[in-house]
């Protein structure tokens, strides 16, 4: 193997690294383990272009990454197991997390958050703006960034989308202080704009502590950006939208967001439906299936 091969392959092994990380990065993969022996051919190349050029090998060398994949949903078959026939939500008992026991608390996450400069979102926002609610809630609501009232009040859904949030929560027979809000992202995007993958890929894992800090019986996401961040879905919030998914064993309910209600008001009775879904599966869990 001459020079000029061995360096197009290990190019074509950085470029292929690369896309890995980028795909595994929008699902939400935080970890990312190397094969040793994956390892040891890819600095058997690198000795034999050294070799080939007369050139020391560096101790650091780009080796291809072998990234396991999310486990954010358990087997088909899994769950068919434990849906009990006829039943419209599977098994009532309290699902098995997968998140690895938190002694954080809200607090502890959102100290490490700041006043948060780790990417451009930070240059126009007015404040951070974290999860907000009860600690201890059984329900939480996940959107996709403030707007223009949250974040000069430092709180999610405080504008019209949130009027309506609210009023979709007491529909359901709870109060707003019963539930915790939050958003993939914590600061404005310019003109409200949808955030980036990179954006929302940076905000997310703060998120993920949150949910495992709080420990909610179910999660309600609301629309396209929000569902795409927290389960391994590439369809719209049409598709998805009023069927139990699992995000890392916890009950989540994709529907419409509160802003595209007051946009489409057509699409309040599908909204309506799922959450009394939601209000049905939390009444019909078992007693102490909650654990703050």
């Amino acid at each position: 193997m001459n020079a000029d091969s061995t360096t197009t392959e290990l190019l074509d092994l950085l470029a292929e690294s690369r896309e890995y990380t980028k795909y595994f990065g929008e699902l939400g993969v935080e970890t990312i383990a190397l094969s040793n022996d994956r390892v040891a051919s890819e600095s058997s190349i690198a000795s034999r272009a050294a070799a080939s050029s007369g050139t020391d090998v560096p101790r650091k060398l780009p080796v291809r990454l072998e990234l396991p994949q999310p486990a954010l949903r358990p087997p088909a078959a899994d769950v068919a197991k434990s849906a009990s026939p006829g039943s419209l939500f599977g098994e009532l008992a309290a699902p098995q997390t997968t998140f690895a026991q938190s002694t954080e608390r809200l607090e502890d996450v959102w100290r490490d958050i700041g006043d948060c400069t780790r990417c451009g979102l930070c240059e126009g926002r007015t404040q951070v703006v974290n999860t907000f609610g009860n600690q201890k809630a059984r329900l939480m609501f996940v959107g996709e960034a403030p707007g223009a009232d949250e974040d000069a009040q430092g709180r999610p859904f405080v504008g019209r989308a949130g009027q309506l949030l609210t009023k979709i929560i007491e529909a359901i027979g709870l109060k707003r202080e019963d539930v915790i809000i939050g958003n993939v992202n914590r600061c404005r995007p310019p003109g409200n704009r949808q955030p980036t993958l990179e954006e929302a890929a940076i905000c997310r894992p703060f998120l993920f502590r949150e949910i495992a800090a709080v420990k909610p019986d179910v999660i309600v996401v609301m629309g396209n950006t929000a569902v795409r961040n927290l389960l391994e879905v590439r369809e719209g919030i049409t598709r998805v939208r009023g069927k139990f998914q699992d995000f890392r064993g916890i009950k989540v309910m994709p529907t419409f967001h509160p802003a595209y209600l007051l946009r489409d008001p057509s699409k309040k009775r599908e909204t309506w439906e799922d959450l009394k879904k939601v209000r049905d599966y939390l009444d019909n869990l078992p007693p102490g299936t909650h654990e703050p």
